[in-house]
């Protein structure tokens, strides 16, 4: 689940962390009187869950507060396109706007789990304000980490050193360790699988601020988090995800023509591989888990047809808890109840397999069956382009 930067710096700013003064607002009257407040000197940002928003022009620095109500009137209701929008962009419904700063330097800080170590990450650079993913490909010397021991946690020891790594001196070196032992507690405490500062500034002055944030949470920790739940923003999400998440299903929607069904993520990606591989394009990662019954199955397949830009299903299924004639019944009642009109290829292993091949047999309905991955994959492509 993904937080707005200014939700993410409240949560940040509730462990510790410096973070530059604003409001969220919703109108350009809102935002001339928080201008006002602060100063008149601000910078007003749009608020979406997606990088590269400056780049995008939705953020301005501006003078007093008159630009700022401009600003404000620009910005919102604007589709905002972005590299991580996609073509379509989003609509920017609130902003933020916050204190100008006298920056001396810009830095980047991060904690995640790293998969190799399988353990928490401090992961810091001297080059902030630029996409990490570019850094680690053109400089990759100019990341440093830190891998937290579990039992231990994050040493200040470990802290200072990864400040001192920065090029950071003097009282800057106890304040950005101060901040990074904050982030971390943070990671832990609201199980967080992302926080994001970049950049992390240094201002002229000698503070350590968080210019910018982001946290991502994860979702199945949100039961101990239920205050954090009710920070989830429904008009950032796809209509769809929405859906598929009231029914406990995992859907990601992509920009093909091939509605994907699957239980099991790594199964799922594999899938959306060998598509591409026989020269298709997935239109979704689904996965319905390895529990689901016959009406999240109906639900499932509801989802992936909503979607018209879909022009046949794969439905991969390798029967474990999830029942090969689970799995056919509720592909035959999704498929009468739904009027489906799109071909459908099914490749399914696993328990009771027989039995959910012989109530697709019987149903009466046109599915096409296969036996390995590799030939569903060529047949659902076929079917697509002879369309």
């Amino acid at each position: 689940m993904k937080l707005h930067e200014y939700q993410a710096k409240q949560l940040l700013s509730n462990f510790g962390v410096r973070v530059p003064k604003g409001e969220m607002v919703v109108s350009s009257d809102d935002a001339l009187a928080v201008a006002a407040r602060l100063g008149g000197r601000v910078v007003v940002k749009a608020q979406i869950h997606a990088g590269g928003r400056g780049k995008g022009g939705g953020v301005k620095v501006v003078a007093d507060s008159d630009e700022a109500a401009q600003a404000a009137e620009r910005i919102l209701g604007m589709t905002l396109i972005t590299p991580q929008t996609g073509p379509d962009g989003t609509t920017v419904r609130r902003l933020l706007v916050e204190e100008g700063l006298d920056i001396e330097r810009e830095l980047y800080l991060g904690c995640l789990i790293d998969r190799e170590s399988k353990r928490e990450t401090l992961i810091a650079s001297a080059s902030g304000g630029m996409s990490i993913e570019e850094v680690a490909k053109d400089t990759p010397e100019l990341i440093h980490r830190e891998t937290i021991d579990p039992a231990q946690g994050l040493m200040e020891f470990q802290a200072r050193r990864l400040a001192l790594a920065l090029g950071l001196t003097g009282p800057e070196i106890r304040l950005a360790a101060e901040v990074m032992i904050f982030v971390w507690r943070a990671f832990r405490e609201i199980d967080a699988s992302l926080i994001e500062i970049n950049p992390l500034v240094v201002t002229k002055q000698g503070a350590v601020i968080a210019l910018d944030a982001k946290i991502s949470l994860d979702e199945n920790a949100m039961f101990r988090h239920t205050k954090l739940a009710e920070l989830r923003d429904f008009e950032e999400e796809e209509e769809l995800e929405i859906q598929a998440s009231e029914f406990s299903l995992n859907y990601i929607r992509l920009d093909g023509n091939i509605g994907c069904m699957v239980n099991g993520a790594g199964l799922a990606m594999a899938t959306m591989d060998i598509i591409k591989l026989a020269g298709g394009e997935p239109a979704n990662f689904l996965d319905v888990g390895g529990g689901a019954n016959a009406e999240q199955i109906e639900n499932a397949f509801r989802i992936l047809i909503s979607d018209r830009n879909v022009k046949a299903v794969l439905i991969n299924i390798f029967g474990g808890i999830l029942r090969c004639d689970v799995l056919a019944t509720g592909v035959v009642s999704a498929v009468r109840k739904l009027n489906v009109e799109v071909p459908v290829v099914i490749r399914m292993e696993g328990t009771n397999v027989k039995e959910g091949k012989e109530i697709l047999d019987a149903s009466g309905l046109s599915f096409f069956t296969a036996d390995a991955m590799d030939d569903a994959a060529e047949h659902v492509v076929g079917l697509v382009k002879s369309v």
